[in-house]
């Protein structure tokens, strides 16, 4: 797949379902907990793109040069720049916040390598490829494919607190920028993206602002599922509410707001992820925990469904 081909690519989605599971033949990967990239090689030059198509390869020069010295002179690459804790596990909330950790890209996919796209060949196929082209090393790594049994993958991810796991068919196709059943994932940690409505004011020894209030679409309206108080340090305080300036607006923009006093409202334009316990049963967020935000991710694709209501 050429640069010109590549340009404009979004990668494919995997559905969420609820429930773990086995497929005999399927592969189970772990989840990773990060920011999804499609790095593009083109002679030297590289470009690390995000799924809403952000160039991010100035944040991650280690990583872009990595890709830069791989032999194959065009690769198109699909995988997670994230960072490991001290146990292994990747964390979002360590995007900023623990500059002894560097970023990894972890590989799972190749979309195109040496002018020949790759999107219509089997998985299997591609990850045979992929362990061609990619060879593990600095920040750089290969996906991490666990039991070949479902339930006992969805196990080993929850023993060692693992964001979740994968499923792929090792017959599927790339479809680009589609959302697919051959593609499954099984999350284990309660981690969702948020739309953010609004802010409460700070209270106490709390400057800025409170905490933040926070939604997902039902269709083009947006709903609300809580507010999050927690998970903010001063300094992460003081940078959202920079960002929240020119987004400050007069009325609510979910259709159910709840009945808050001393809200300021925000144009829905930014994206968090957010921890939690549960969801209960009108979709509202038990004890829920600011993780960061995701400038890898549209408000527009976050959407009220049956997950996570």
């Amino acid at each position: 797949m050429s640069a010109r081909a590549s340009a404009g690519v979004r990668p494919m989605l995997a559905t969420l379902v609820e429930a773990p599971f086995h497929e005999p033949g399927w592969v189970y990967e772990e989840k990773y907990d990060g920011i999804r990239i499609l790095a593009t090689k083109d002679g030297t030059r590289v470009h690390l793109i995000t799924r809403n198509l952000i160039d991010r390869t100035a944040d991650f020069p280690e990583i872009a040069a990595a890709v830069a010295r791989l032999p194959a002179p065009k690769l198109l690459l699909d995988g997670e720049v994230v960072i490991f804790d001290a146990d292994g596990v990747s964390r979002f909330q360590l995007f900023g916040a623990d500059s002894r950790r560097k970023p990894v890209y972890v590989v799972f996919d190749i979309l195109g390598a040496r002018g020949r796209d790759l999107t219509s060949r089997p998985l299997a196929e591609r990850r045979d490829v992929l362990k061609a082209e990619v060879r593990p090393g600095g920040p750089l790594r290969l996906s991490r494919r666990l039991s070949a049994d479902g339930l006992k993958a969805f196990e080993m991810a929850r023993a060692r607190g693992l964001e979740g796991i994968v499923a792929k068919d090792p017959r599927s196709l790339y479809e680009i920028g589609k959302r697919s059943m051959a593609w499954r994932k099984v999350k284990v940690r309660a981690e969702e993206e948020f739309v953010l409505g609004g802010y409460t004011a700070p209270a106490g020894a709390r400057t800025h602002f409170g905490a933040v209030l926070v939604g997902a679409f039902d269709g083009e309206r947006l709903r609300y599922a809580g507010k999050v108080g927690t998970g903010f340090t001063g300094k992460l305080l003081a940078a959202l509410a920079q960002r929240f300036r020119p987004l400050v607006r007069p009325t609510p923009p979910f259709v159910d707001p709840p009945r808050e006093r001393g809200v300021t409202w925000l144009e829905p334009r930014l994206v968090a992820q957010i921890g939690f316990m549960e969801r209960t049963g009108d979709g509202r967020l038990r004890h829920p925990v600011f993780l960061g935000l995701r400038e890898d991710k549209a408000p527009a694709e976050v959407r009220w469904t049956a997950q996570t209501a």
